[in-house]
């Protein structure tokens, strides 16, 4: 499969792994790019920029194909040094950067001085056109089925991902409920030039977190999410599990966010892939939940997706039209 997506990011699938808070370290970042896909890590599961110059130094001891790095830009009281974060992606040599949260203007130029190319998280066709405005290098358009923080439209894949493809000329991922070959062809129909999965590598034999998680992922279903942080507005969907029910009592009776604070503190969430104890924090996931049904290795994983893409384009699709 050809795409703009393979073509510009030097890959042989249109596949990318997803930059998740602790899960997307260098063991699952090269197990996917030596998959023919885009691996991902993501620079603040670091505590430091040096310690992701020592990430990236080892995902490059275990792949030579390309892999990108995720900075999450995010309005905080007291941010992380996002610029040293750049500047050592940059000095590692580092050539593809996926941008989340807020706009990333004030590290673009930067990035593409260096000559590093730049995908940017959007969740509304006019999140989509301002970063193609800015002139990223690639938009990925998150569906309200995603993990993570969707946005505040509620507007799913099925309708976003066109719309978005309607607005804008810059080449487009599809973020949000895709697990295999199906949603593959389905994405690439509706005007995408590939595909980000999350949860989906998550439930793999590299990802770095407990068995017992992965199981979980495994026996839940499509129903076992929670959309928690509306009044906040900083929507969030997570797996459901005490911690976010209990975070949803307290902001539906009118709570701050200073009530579930603790409740929802990153360290929890980190323990919660350390530990295997599904209720000890919040954790991320999507709605695709209830597509996965194993925990194969990355390799097995991306083959199937491309074996079920080409079955269903050849087979069922084409049968259509006999």
């Amino acid at each position: 499969m050809k795409t703009r997506f393979t073509e510009i990011f030097g890959v042989e699938h249109p596949i990318m792994q997803g930059g998740m808070q602790w899960v997307a370290r260098a063991e699952l970042a090269a197990a996917v790019s030596n998959a023919g896909a885009l691996g991902c890590i993501t620079a603040l599961t670091q505590p430091t920029p040096e310690a992701l110059s020592a990430e990236i130094a080892r995902c490059r001891e275990l792949t030579d194909k390309p892999f990108a790095v995720n900075l999450t830009i995010l309005p905080t009281l007291n941010p992380p040094p996002y610029a040293e974060f750049r500047e050592a992606i940059i000095e590692a040599g580092v050539k593809i950067v996926e941008t989340a949260g807020s706009n990333p203007k004030v590290h673009l130029d930067h990035f593409h001085a260096a000559g590093v190319r730049v995908i940017h998280k959007a969740t509304s066709v006019r999140h989509a056109r301002k970063a193609e405005e800015i002139g990223v290098d690639a938009v990925s358009i998150d569906g309200f089925e995603c993990a993570g923080h969707p946005g505040e439209d509620d507007v799913s894949g099925l309708v976003l991902i066109p719309a978005a493809a309607a607005a804008i000329k810059t080449p487009m991922i599809a973020s949000g409920g895709f697990a295999d070959g199906r949603g593959l062809v389905a994405a690439l129909a509706l005007g995408a030039d590939g595909i980000n999965m999350g949860t989906r590598f998550m439930a793999t034999a590299e990802s770095p977190i407990h068995p017992d998680i992965k199981r979980a992922i495994v026996e839940n279903s499509e129903r076992s999410t929670d959309v928690i942080f509306r009044p906040f507005r900083n929507t969030a969907r997570v797996a459901k599990n005490a911690i976010s029910e209990q975070v949803l009592v307290i902001q539906d009776g009118g709570g701050s966010f200073d009530g579930v604070r603790d409740l929802v503190a990153g360290s929890r969430g980190a323990r919660v892939y350390e530990t295997g104890d599904p209720d000890h924090g919040i954790w991320w996931a999507g709605q695709v939940q209830g597509l996965i049904s194993d925990v194969p290795t990355v390799s097995e994983l991306v083959a199937r997706i491309v074996g079920e893409a080409e079955q269903t384009v050849r087979g069922r699709l084409d049968g259509f039209l006999r």
